[in-house]
């Protein structure tokens, strides 16, 4: 390294050279990156070795070995290694495959990125076997893929992409093979998402009835419906003795049947020189000691990792002493805690990282979706969603979601009310949400379809209906020509005339007309009080809904309104009453209740005939 690195900087200076000596320094300079290649081409050969040997290896009982074999190979720099000996390994015994998906899924809590590549390959091998018709690839990769969705490797998504594709133009051997990925990922959908699963499951029962197919793959769906009858006991989610990951250490890699930005990193296959390949090395090296809770500072004070000495001792170190640190969060960019100057380690915090992508707010999103719609009653959605972990300020997102599923059905459905009822009632917070969601659905109703609109309303409805909400969420509704629009008449509507339904008119109107100060104060904008105008189209509207039992109060004050008046008239005096605006006496006023006077007070005034007009029912 010396040797070239003079060569260079004598080539660089420009002063002049014998021709003898410059040969010299530049075949120096070419010997030393020879050298330093074949040294890379040396620890790639045995990287391959170290990698091969382990997966070819591999089996129930001496997985865990193997697995602390292979984390001290460079996984990161080999990962391309790995996928590919996997692949083949998996294709050449598929009766093995549920290992090797416990094997990626035990590297997958590490190495998420080797995860996602092997998810990315299988993919892009399932569509190209797909359609070159080649069903005996297809089967072994949709097997494969079938286990790591099991493993919670790849999302059960992808699980109903690949089915819907073998299914949307059934032949013999597209239907074999979904008969096949369904009995091996079955039990695990069936748990999760068990209506999508039932959509799955009629389409086998349509294809069985009415499609051109052969017997023998007819006898294969009817095997398949007793599989499901039996509860997939024969092909359990993980068979026994492979179930080595914990929930929470699991990550799931979201890839889609239809991506078309997948990259499969072919180049990672080859032999490529890497200019930092000592300081890559020794990143890896914090990587593996942090995984498998090797001594660091014993690395750092050799400078060279296992791979270079020769010696595996970290290998074998007790895997009950692992430590997870930072570098596991930094292993898809191969980076370790080491400080690049110094080589020791960096005692520092952790730094925070912000997401501005909002991607786990879409994943918190659709594991609420999948909560819902995965499940047979309304209690087990509020266990479901109950367990959800909630990071401070999200509450509200659990309530939207609710709301938002109930409004994306066809008609409403009771199921989503006595969801949102039973939060309400186990935990306020919930309730707290609710009535925000309440609010930000009243400013915002005017957004919604129509049919989204009617299941909003019927679903709030349920939420009063059954005092999980208290009626204390109507102070934003204020019922005036000019405050309301006609989504919002609409949404007010079905609202109260399901309550009308649900508890009676009569009980309504009197939890209206409620001495609770909290309830007349919440309930105050539906009746107006401050204008004749504003009186009158309350009435009206409620009136043309069939509540005009709740008006009597209203029609009763436009009664007296002349009297009250000529009393104030007579007596000379100025009072603003019910009135927003104050009445005045003056022989020459004509104007009507909604003008304004041009006089310096700025009061109504109104004529006799006019006020008397006030007494007339409403249209």
């Amino acid at each position: 390294m010396a040797t070239r690195a003079a060569a260079r900087a004598a080539a660089g200076t420009g002063r002049y050279l014998p021709p003898a000596l410059k040969r010299q320094l530049l075949a120096a300079g070419a010997g030393a990156d020879n050298a330093d290649e074949a040294r890379q081409r040396e620890s790639w050969e045995q990287l391959k070795k170290r990698i091969n040997g382990p997966v070819n290896k591999v089996n129930v009982g001496n997985i865990k070995e193997m697995v602390v074999e292979l984390f001290g190979a460079n996984l990161v720099r080999g990962r391309g290694l790995f996928c590919r000996s996997t692949m083949r390994a998996q294709a050449l015994s598929t009766s093995f495959t549920a290992v090797y998906a416990a094997l990626v899924a035990i590297i997958n809590t590490k190495l998420p990125v080797v995860g996602e590549l092997l998810v990315t390959r299988l993919v892009l091998q399932f569509r190209r076997a797909f359609k070159r018709d080649d069903k005996s690839q297809c089967i072994s990769v949709a097997m494969f893929l079938a286990h790591l969705t099991n493993q919670r490797v790849a999302h059960e998504v992808l699980a109903f992409q690949i089915v819907s594709l073998l299914l949307e133009t059934p032949t013999d051997d597209s239907v074999e093979v979904a008969v096949a990925f369904m009995r091996e990922v079955g039990a695990l959908l069936a748990e999760i998402a068990p209506r999508v699963l039932n959509a799955v499951f009629d389409t086998f029962r349509s294809i069985l009835h009415e499609a051109d197919i052969d017997k023998r793959v007819q006898y294969m769906i009817e095997v398949l419906f007793q599989y499901r009858r039996d509860g997939f006991k024969d092909s359990p989610i993980i068979t026994d003795g492979l179930d080595l990951v914990e929930g929470d250490e699991q990550i799931v890699h979201e890839i889609g049947l239809d991506g078309d930005d997948l990259d499969v990193q072919d180049e990672l296959n080859v032999f490529k020189f890497d200019a930092d390949f000592d300081e890559n090395e020794r990143k890896y090296g914090g990587i593996r000691d942090g995984i498998l809770g090797g001594d660091e500072s014993e690395v750092d004070s050799e400078g060279r990792n296992d791979d270079e000495s020769g010696t595996e001792g970290d290998t074998e170190s007790d895997q009950g002493s692992t430590d997870d640190d930072d570098d596991d969060d930094n292993s898809e960019d191969g980076g370790g805690a080491r400080g690049a100057a110094a080589g020791a380690p960096q005692l520092g915090a952790p730094q925070k990282i912000h997401d501005l992508t909002e991607t786990e707010l879409v994943n918190l999103r659709r594991t609420i979706y999948l909560s819902i719609m995965s499940s047979m009653s309304f209690e087990e959605v509020a266990h479901k969603l109950l367990k959800i972990e909630l990071r401070p300020g999200e509450e509200h997102e659990l309530c939207n979601m609710v709301i938002e599923c109930c409004s994306q059905e066809r008609t409403y459905k009771t199921f989503f009310g006595l969801i949102g009822e039973r939060l309400c009632k186990l935990n306020r917070t919930w309730a707290s949400g609710f009535v925000q969601a309440f609010a930000s659905c009243y400013e915002n109703i005017h957004k919604y379809e129509t049919g989204h609109l009617r299941n909003i309303s019927h679903f709030f409805a349920h939420l009063l209906g059954s005092d999980a909400l208290h009626w204390s969420v109507l102070r934003v509704v204020v019922l005036t020509e000019e405050t309301t629009t006609s989504s919002s008449r609409i949404f007010l509507k079905i609202v109260l005339q399901d309550l009308a339904e649900n508890i009676g008119l009569k009980a309504l109107n009197e939890k209206l007309k409620s001495d609770d100060p909290r309830m007349a104060e919440a309930v105050k904008g539906l009746f107006p009080s401050d204008n004749a105008k504003s009186i009158r189209f309350a009435i009206n509207y409620y009136t043309s809904i069939g509540l005009g039992a709740v008006t009597e109060e209203m029609r009763e004050w436009l009664k007296s309104a002349p009297s009250l008046m000529a009393g104030r008239n007579s007596s000379g005096s100025e009072s603003s009453g019910s009135y927003s605006g104050s009445y005045s006496s003056g022989s020459d006023s004509r104007s009507s209740y909604s003008s304004r006077s041009s006089s310096g007070s700025g009061s109504d005034s109104a004529s006799d005939s006019e006020a008397s007009a006030a007494t007339r029912s409403p249209d």
